[in-house]
């Protein structure tokens, strides 16, 4: 879906409140979408958010250039599920609110007897240097890796299994959403890939999460540096974002209710979260 497409534009002597936008990345989307009511309570404006599933043409890049679109008459943020770096915020004019560290998910099918894989394997699976599960100790059958390697020149994200597209193995499935990356591993009993925490797998998600040199994917783990396969979850605004967009952002970023939100995906809050009096 094309940005402008997200704009409503009424005709002469039409008077509509003025709505707020959000768009960009899946896994950023679903913090503001669970707490859409509590921002809309705070500042008395409808939140429209676009995102689930990373569909309609949604993710980071999405999410940038509607928050470089924010005017008073129609005020805009987005959300994006990789770092940016500063090089990147100054030549587009953005500014970047940090929420949660993500931990990745390392996804087999349900089927596969494996449960756990050292750090080293994981790595030498997606660079293509074990090919076979029984060189893991499981079946005689060749390993489907499948990777979603979503913006390549941002650091982060995937890059923290392998550093760049060119390190992982030629011989893979690469899909464009995560939706799409379940259903390859829940199709192929021989499939490894990659998701955040925060997607909801449904009754037709035939997969698991395996342990990382015997550490689950975690928020304490990420807290204490044992789990290593992770992303930053932000918001991006313009330079010059209203009050209410503002007031969204922060309410994410410090309000109690986020709290809640960290449990239930395993994120790791990146700002200390304010005290109730």
């Amino acid at each position: 879906m094309p940005i402008a497409s997200l704009f409503f534009f009424p005709s002469p002597g039409y008077a509509e409140p003025v709505a707020i936008t959000g768009a960009g990345a899946h896994f950023a989307w679903v913090i503001f979408d669970e707490l859409k009511g509590e921002l809309e309570e705070s500042t008395g404006k409808k939140l429209q958010l676009y995102g689930k599933n990373s569909n309609l043409g949604m993710g980071c890049n999405a999410g940038i250039k509607l928050a470089q679109r924010h005017s008073h008459d129609r005020p805009t943020f987005g959300f994006v599920c990789c770092p940016l770096s500063q090089q990147e915020l100054d030549k587009k004019n953005i500014k970047l609110y940090p929420l949660a560290a993500e931990p990745i998910l390392i996804l087999v099918n349900k089927n596969n007897p494996i449960e756990n894989l050292s750090v080293d394997q994981v790595r030498a699976i997606f660079s293509g240097e074990i090919t076979h599960w029984n060189e893991l100790g499981g079946w005689d059958k060749p390993i489907a890796v499948v990777t979603r390697l979503h913006c390549k020149k941002r650091p982060g994200h995937w890059k923290t299994i392998l550093p760049t597209a060119g390190d992982f193995t030629k011989q893979r499935i690469n899909v464009s959403s995560a939706s799409e990356m379940v259903k390859m591993v829940t199709k192929f009993n021989t499939a490894i890939g990659h998701t955040g925490s925060t997607w909801v797998f449904d009754d037709n998600s035939n997969v698991k999460a395996v342990s990382v040199g015997k550490v689950i994917a975690s928020a304490d783990n990420l807290k204490n540096k044992s789990y290593p396969f992770y992303r930053q979850l932000s918001a991006v605004t313009s330079m010059n974002p209203s009050k209410n967009v503002l007031t969204i952002i922060k309410q994410v970023q410090y309000g109690q209710s986020f709290k809640a939100v960290a449990r239930k995906y395993n994120l790791l809050p990146l700002n200390p979260i304010a005290v109730k009096d």
